[in-house]
Order: structure tokens, then C-alpha cells, then sequence
């Protein structure tokens, strides 16, 4: 089947490659670039300036190794799972693999190896779109793929990523489609894995550090909770809340961000106007709903810390401290 997704262009980065003979790549000077930290290898063969590399997110990191990796491979190639999921913009939460997934027939008996990890899974029924001399799969087929076989909440941040509402051109599939793929094609390992975690996909998580605090919240045994709730504050302010308890009124802020759209927020500010702004926006809301909470994102990696802060700010939790 087709679709009409589009994988996402590389980052503006400068490669450097042996093959290309660049002045700089005789085996002296390289060595010493890299050993120096000047350079940064992508793959064998593949430089860039260390500078420019640590300024990319690792998504971004992720899509350079993912066209680097392609250049060299035969044609008719179809990037899938995580290779598939930079290239279309679907962040996980945790560190990117450092090899370019390749799906192949199940006949063909290839294995991984250097910068390529081969799923022989057959290529039946699998979704793709082209990517130059390639092919991909696409959101849908990428984010099941992933629901399928990554761990628990690494899937549900690709499930989560793909289906965002909030993202620009709107979200890179729906839940029903992917639903729809798995109930029209074979049956795979980890369908019924998928579908647990399609179940619990949330289209207002913005960003894997949501898809994180909700389930956190939920294994602990918080209330239920929505993501993205949209309040008009009595300033006229539009306020974002990351997560709001609608049983107890409770809000809760994560990382400190301010999600809100004002015509006297614009992109001059200076930091202490900022804060103040911040701290404005916040006591509004404090003065219009029954709790509120701030945590950091990072928070939500040490489960009793969120448990204390919560249950301090009057949040009730059905589940004893971790």
C-alpha cells in the first residue's frame, strides 16, 4: 500500500567522506582530528565536526547515520523501526541504536552486521513509501514495528509521537490506521503488544517526556489525567498545562514550560522578563484551580520523587509510595 508521508530531509550538516579524497582524510591528519575531538566519526568513512554534531538532537544524529548508512547500500533497500522512525520525525524516549535497521524477505538469510541490523521478517503486507534509491515504511508501519518489538515505553513514545495532534502538518497517522494495518496484514510476532500499547496511545503527548509522566502517573496509581489541557486564564492569557487531574482540578507543569499563547510574550524578552512572566502565569492559574504542581522532566525518572511532590501538593494516589 501506499501513503502519502514524507521522510523528513537530513540535517544541514557537513559530512566528510575518505572516499570523497578530501584534503583532510589521509590517515595521519585523521587520526589526529579525531583523537583530538575536533572530528567526530558517524560511521566508517564518515566525519563531521565534533562543534557541529553536538549541536544536533539526537534524532537529528540519528537521521545523519541513517543517510550515510544508505548511500552504500544496494538499491531497493527498506529502512524500518528506528532507522524509518528518524527519517519521519517519531522521537523515543532513551538513546538512538548506533546501527540503521534494514527490514529483508525472510528467505534471504542476511545478517547484521557493521552499521546494519537486519529484521528478517518478510516483507508482506509491509507499508513503504520511496527514499531516493530505497524505500522506508511508513509512520504507521514504523510505529507498529516498533510497538512490536522495542520496550514498553520506548513504543509508546514512537505510538504517541506519531499519532501527535499537535504536530506541524498535523499527526503522521491515526490510531484507527493503525489498527486498520494490523488487522489487514499477516499476523506478526508482537501483535498483541502492539495493540496493548496502540491502546494506550495519547495524541496530546507532545513529546516522549509526556508519554513517560503519564504512564509513571498511572503505575503509581495517580488519578486519571489528560494531557494538553487548554485554559483561557482571567487575563485573557491562553495557558497549556502538560498534564490536569479533571477529579481534583489539579494542574501540573512539566520542565518549567510555559505553554501559552499571548500577544505580550514575543521573542525579545530577556531572561528576568521571563521568569516574571513565568511566575505571573503561574499564580494565575494557582488562582483558578485547586492544586498545582511543577516538576522537571527528569523528575519522572525517580518514581518516589514524583509520589512525594504530588502527594505533598495534595494530590491523593490510590497506591502506597513505591
Amino acid at each position: 500500500m501506499t501513503s502519502t508521508a514524507q521522510p523528513h530531509i537530513a540535517p544541514d550538516i557537513a559530512v566528510h567522506r575518505r572516499r570523497d579524497q578530501l584534503d583532510f582524510a589521509d590517515d595521519r591528519r585523521l587520526r589526529k582530528n579525531l583523537a583530538s575531538g575536533e572530528w567526530t566519526r558517524v560511521t566508517a568513512g564518515s566525519y563531521v565536526l565534533t562543534a557541529e554534531w553536538r549541536r544536533l538532537r539526537p534524532i537529528e544524529r540519528h537521521r545523519v547515520l541513517v543517510a550515510e548508512v544508505a548511500r552504500r547500500l544496494e538499491p531497493g533497500a527498506v529502512l524500518s523501526h528506528f532507522a524509518a522512525a528518524a527519517e519521519h520525525g517519531i522521537d523515543i524516549l532513551g538513546r538512538w541504536p548506533k546501527r540503521v535497521d534494514v527490514m529483508i524477505e525472510r528467505a534471504t538469510g542476511g545478517r547484521s552486521g557493521g552499521a546494519v541490523r537486519r529484521h528478517a521478517l518478510g516483507l508482506e503486507g509491509v507499508e513503504c513509501v520511496t527514499f531516493g534509491e530505497h524505500e522506508i515504511t511508513t509512520p504507521a508501519q514504523t510505529a507498529l514495528d516498533l510497538a512490536r518489538t522495542a520496550p514498553f515505553l520506548v513504543a509508546a513514545t514512537a505510538v504517541d509521537q506519531a499519532v501527535w495532534a499537535g504536530r506541524e502538518g498535523g499527526p503522521l497517522t491515526t490510531i484507527d490506521e493503525m489498527l486498520r494495518l494490523l488487522g489487514s496484514t499477516p499476523r506478526r510476532w508482537g501483535d498483541m503488544r502492539a495493540r496493548r500499547v496502540v491502546a494506550w496511545a495519547d495524541t496530546g503527548a507532545a513529546n516522549p517526556r509526556e508519554t513517560q509522566a503519564a504512564h509513571l502517573l498511572r503505575q503509581l496509581g495517580f488519578p486519571a489525567s489528560r494531557s494538553q489541557e487548554r485554559r483561557v486564564l482571567r487575563s485573557g492569557r491562553l495557558a497549556f498545562g502538560d498534564r490536569y487531574f479533571p477529579e481534583f482540578d489539579h494542574w501540573l507543569e512539566i520542565d518549567g514550560r510555559g505553554k501559552y499563547l499571548s500577544p505580550e510574550f514575543d521573542d525579545d524578552r530577556d531572561p528576568d522578563e521571563i521568569v516574571i512572566d513565568e511566575k505571573n502565569r503561574e499564580n494565575e492559574i494557582r488562582r483558578e484551580v485547586r492544586g498545582f504542581s511543577r516538576l522537571e522532566a527528569t523528575d519522572f525518572d525517580d518514581p518516589r520523587k514524583v509520589y512525594d511532590i504530588l502527594t505533598a501538593d495534595g494530590l491523593p494516589c490510590s497506591r502506597p509510595r513505591p
